[in-house]
């Protein structure tokens, strides 16, 4: 088993990542040139890079949740001073398989913050909790998947939603109070 260490060596830059984009690219970089921290945030964030943190992101282009997520958290790591590499999921299941959401779902993006010596010091992804809670809400109001209706009903909420997440300044404020909360605690 390799160490985060050696995932980091293998990951892309966030230039070479942004590259490689065959499907979200405008979009992220859309949120990416919009979100916007505030002086508490940066702040706060300006503490981090004495911790000399560094970050594995399994992610992918098609996905809507990175679409949002990896922008916001390429911002905030720009203030922390927490280089991020980017691996693509599905090249790179043995690691994605360590970072199950729920102990089943290779859910995405997942951001695995490391010291320099690759020793994991904390893990945040896929989604913030006010994001979960408002695709659990989106999902309830689907017809039963045995419905005809359901798969199309399914395709429109999922692109109105990724709508949404381009334009929605408190659904990107939420993954930055959630990261905050998670990588608070390491100073």
């Amino acid at each position: 088993m390799e160490n985060l260490n050696e995932w980091f060596q293998r990951g892309l830059t966030k230039d070479e990542y942004i590259e490689s984009m065959q499907v979200n690219k405008e979009e992220l970089m859309s949120i990416y040139n919009s979100f916007t921290l505030t002086d508490e945030d940066k702040d706060l964030y300006q503490q981090f890079p004495v911790l000399e943190l560094k970050a594995v992101v399994l992610t992918a282009d098609w996905c809507g949740d990175a679409l949002l997520c990896v922008p916001v958290i390429q911002r905030i790591a720009e203030y922390a001073g927490i280089e991020l590499r980017f691996l693509i999921r599905d090249e790179n299941l043995e690691l994605m398989d360590r970072y199950l959401t729920n102990g089943t779902a290779r859910a995405i993006p997942k951001f695995i913050f490391m010291d320099q010596e690759g020793n994991e010091k904390a893990v945040w992804g896929p989604r913030s909790p006010e994001v979960q809670s408002l695709i659990m809400h989106e999902r309830s109001t689907l017809p039963a998947k045995e419905d005809p209706s359901f798969e199309e009903k399914q395709k429109e909420m999922y692109q109105n939603f990724r709508a949404r997440m381009t334009t929605d300044h408190a659904l990107w404020e939420s993954v930055n109070k959630s990261v905050k909360d998670e990588l608070k605690n390491l100073l």
